[in-house]
Order: structure tokens, then C-alpha cells, then sequence
């Protein structure tokens, strides 16, 4: 497979989840999360998708265009391992839906990363809420979900925050 292809299939299956789990917590209160703003792209659909959701969007270095980007009150700059805890304070309620873009192409390095937030992470993360992401993650309260049926297992992943 071309680096396009798997590009397109990566996106493909991205926005299929995202709808999925947009789905999922339509009827539950509380914000979603955005870790890795990249391009903006996922944070544009999330918001199009989900208009009257707040949507609190984590990045290292914000480089999205203007149209993109969060505004201020709800763009977290800098480092997920610095950052996340400290949100607790200024998101008032916990998410329902976290969507991690975090993957650098780089495994070991997306694995110590994803193992890293994960605490804080579930810390800002209702019962119920919905974790989607490019990279695994190993908690014991995140039940996997099933993917979507054209997303290929191990192309992105789904789980359910269950305690």
C-alpha cells in the first residue's frame, strides 16, 4: 500500500470513529478534548459535527490556520504531560469524549507517550466518556469498543471509560 493510501485509509477511518462516538455520547453532558491540534482538521469536523459541545483542544505549538483553531479559552498549549493535569481546574466539567491524535510515527515513543497521559487523562474523563485514538492505550477502567466495520482493527482505537 502507498503512503497515499494509508494516509486516506487513516483519515477514512479517523472520521468514521469520530462520528461513531459522537453518536455514542449525543445524549451525555460535558465537553470533549482534542489532544493534537495538527492541522485543525479534526477539530473543524468535531464542531461542525457537534456544534454545541465546548470543545477544549490540548497542543504543544498551535500551528492550524486561523479558521482551525480554538479560541483562546479553549486551546491548552503546551506539552500533554504538563498540561493535562492541570485542566482539571480550568474544565469545569469532566468530557465525554476525548479524541487523541497523538502519534509521531514513532512507536515506542507513542507508546511511553500514551502510557504517560493516561492518568490524567481518565482524570478529566467522565464514566461513559468515549476515548478514541491513534495509538493503544492500557487502561484497566477503558473497556475497548468495537470499531466501526470498515475501520481495520489496529487503525485507530475505541474505548468506553467504565469506572
Amino acid at each position: 500500500m502507498s503512503r497515499l493510501d494509508s494516509m486516506i485509509r487513516r483519515l477514512e477511518a479517523q472520521k468514521t470513529c469520530l462520528e461513531s462516538a459522537i453518536g455514542l455520547v449525543a445524549t451525555f453532558p460535558g465537553p470533549y478534548l482534542e489532544l493534537g491540534l495538527g492541522n485543525g482538521r479534526t477539530f473543524d469536523h468535531l464542531r461542525q459535527t457537534a456544534p454545541d459541545r465546548d470543545i477544549f483542544v490540548f497542543e504543544r505549538k498551535p500551528a492550524a490556520h486561523p479558521d482551525c483553531t480554538p479560541d483562546p479559552e479553549f486551546l491548552i498549549e503546551g506539552d500533554f504531560t504538563e498540561t493535562l493535569r492541570p485542566a482539571l481546574e480550568l474544565i469545569k466539567s469532566k468530557a465525554v469524549l476525548a479524541h487523541c491524535d497523538i502519534g509521531t510515527g514513532i512507536k515506542v515513543a507513542d507508546e511511553e507517550l500514551a502510557h504517560q497521559i493516561s492518568r490524567d487523562l481518565d482524570a478529566l474523563l467522565a464514566v461513559g466518556a468515549v476515548i478514541l485514538s491513534d495509538q493503544p492505550f492500557k487502561k484497566t477502567n477503558w473497556g475497548p469498543l468495537s470499531l466501526p466495520r470498515n475501520v481495520d482493527s489496529g487503525r485507530y482505537f475505541m474505548y468506553a471509560k467504565t469506572a
